[in-house]
C-alpha cells in the first residue's frame, strides 16, 4: 500500500474511533442518571427497579435492531450511509431525550438513541478491519478501546452536571457537538468495501458451523459481562453501599477507565499472548470480583471489586470478535452484525435481570447474577480454543 493510500485510510480509522465515542454516549449516560431519573418520573416513591432496568433494556432493544437492520443492507450499499445515519440518530435522539416530557417519551428517545447507536456499531468493526488487514485483531481492540474512552468522556460529563446542579437534561445536550461534528466529518470520506478480493461468507453459510455458534454464545455472555455492572454500578454505590450520588458516577467513570486499559493493553500485546487463554482468565477474575462486589460487607472495598470487573471482563467482546474476524476474514458485515447483535442481545437481558433479582431480594444478589454470564463463557472460550485447530474445520466446528 502506497503512503498516500495509507493517510485516507489512517484519517477514517482515526474517525471510526471518535465514532465509537460516540457509540458510547447512547450506552453510559442513562445509568449515571438513573437515581435522579426515578425522582423525574415516579414522584415522591420513585420508578420500580423493574422499570429502571427497562430503560436500560431500551436502548440495548434499539441497538441490537439496529444492527440486525443494518448488516445486510451495509454489505449491499456500504457502512457510510449508515456511519452518518447512526451520527444523524444520536444527535437528534439526545435532544429528544433532554425534552422528555414523560417517562414513555423519555423511553422512545433512548430507544432512537440505541438505534443511532447500532448502526454505528455495525459498520465500524468491518471498516476497521477492512483498513487493517494485517493487523485486525490489535485494531479491533483498539477500536472497542475508545468505546471506553467514550463512555469515561459521558460519565464525566454526567457527573459534572450533577455536581454542578445542571441535571441530566443539560448533560444530553452537552453530548450532542460530537456525534454531530462526526456527521460532517464522515461526509467527505471514501469507506472501503467491507469484504475481499474473493468475496463474502454468507451468514447462512457461517451458521453451518458450529464454532461460529460458540463464539454467538460467548459473545452474547460477554456483553451481558458487561452490560450487568454498567448498568446498575452508580445505583448500586448510592442505593445499596450508601455512597453519595457523585461517588456512583465517579465509580463508573473509574469502571471505563479499567476497560479502557485492559482493551488497549490487549490491542497493544496484539498476537505476543494467546487471545483465549486473555479470555479465560477474564471470565475467571470477572466471576469472582461480582460475588465480592456484591457481598464484601466494607463499601469502599465492594465498590473496588465492582470497578475491577470493568478491566478483567472488558476483553471479552472485543477479543472474541477478534478472532472470529481471524477465522472468518471473509464474513463481511452480516458476520459482524450476528456477533454484535448477540453481544448487544446479552446486554438487553442482563440489566433487566438485575433490576427482576433486585425487585425480589435487593440490589446485592442482583449484581451477584451477573457472575453467571462469564461463568458459563468460559467453558465455551475453552471449548473454542480447543477446536479452533480441529481437521474438521471446513464442517462441523469450522
Amino acid at each position: 500500500m502506497s503512503a498516500s493510500a495509507r493517510v485516507p485510510a489512517s484519517r477514517l480509522t482515526l474517525l471510526c474511533y471518535g465514532a465509537m465515542m460516540s457509540l458510547a454516549i447512547g450506552l453510559n449516560l442513562l445509568p449515571v442518571f438513573l437515581t435522579t431519573i426515578s425522582r423525574t418520573y415516579g414522584g415522591a416513591e420513585g420508578l420500580t427497579q423493574e422499570q429502571l432496568g427497562r430503560l436500560g433494556a431500551v436502548v440495548f432493544a434499539g441497538l441490537v435492531v439496529g444492527i440486525l437492520i443494518v448488516g445486510p443492507l451495509a454489505d449491499r450499499w456500504g457502512a457510510k450511509p449508515f456511519a452518518l445515519l447512526g451520527n444523524l440518530l444520536i444527535a437528534l435522539s439526545l435532544v429528544a431525550a433532554a425534552f422528555a416530557p414523560t417517562y414513555a417519551w423519555l423511553g422512545g428517545a433512548i430507544f432512537f438513541l440505541g438505534l443511532g447507536a447500532g448502526c454505528i456499531d455495525m459498520v465500524l468493526s468491518p471498516v476497521v478491519a477492512a483498513l487493517n488487514p494485517t493487523r485486525r485483531s490489535a485494531a479491533l481492540n483498539w477500536l472497542h478501546s475508545f468505546y471506553c474512552v467514550g463512555a469515561v468522556m459521558t460519565i464525566l460529563a454526567g457527573t459534572l452536571a450533577l455536581r454542578a446542579g445542571l441535571g441530566w437534561r443539560a448533560a444530553c445536550l452537552m453530548l450532542v457537538p460530537l456525534p454531530a461534528g462526526l456527521l460532517v466529518a464522515f461526509s467527505s470520506q471514501t469507506f472501503p468495501a467491507l469484504s475481499g478480493e474473493d468475496g463474502r461468507m454468507s451468514l447462512r453459510s457461517l451458521l453451518r458451523r458450529g464454532w461460529f455458534w460458540g463464539a454467538l454464545a460467548a459473545i452474547f455472555l460477554g456483553g451481558a459481562t458487561e452490560a450487568g455492572m454498567v448498568q446498575w454500578l452508580p445505583a448500586y454505590a448510592e442505593t445499596t453501599l450508601r455512597y453519595p450520588a457523585w461517588v456512583g458516577g465517579v465509580g463508573l467513570l473509574l469502571f471505563s477507565v479499567a476497560m479502557a486499559g485492559s482493551r488497549m493493553a490487549v490491542g497493544a500485546v496484539g498476537s505476543r499472548v494467546d487471545p483465549y487463554r486473555v479470555m479465560a482468565w477474564g471470565c475467571g477474575f470477572s466471576v469472582l470480583l461480582f460475588f465480592a462486589g456484591a457481598f464484601l460487607p466494607v463499601p469502599w472495598l465492594a465498590l473496588t471489586a465492582c470497578i475491577a470487573v470493568g478491566f478483567t471482563g472488558s476483553s471479552l467482546w472485543p477479543t472474541m470478535l477478534a478472532v472470529t474476524a481471524d477465522r472468518y476474514p471473509q464474513g463481511g458485515a452480516s458476520m459482524y452484525g450476528g456477533l454484535a447483535a448477540l453481544g448487544n442481545a446479552g446486554g438487553i437481558c442482563m440489566p433487566w435481570i438485575v433490576g427482576w433479582v433486585a425487585d425480589r431480594r435487593d440490589l446485592h444478589w442482583g449484581l451477584a447474577v451477573s457472575a453467571l454470564a462469564p461463568a458459563l463463557m468460559l467453558p465455551i472460550v475453552l471449548r473454542l480454543r480447543a477446536s479452533r485447530a480441529s481437521p474438521q474445520a471446513g464442517a462441523g466446528v469450522g
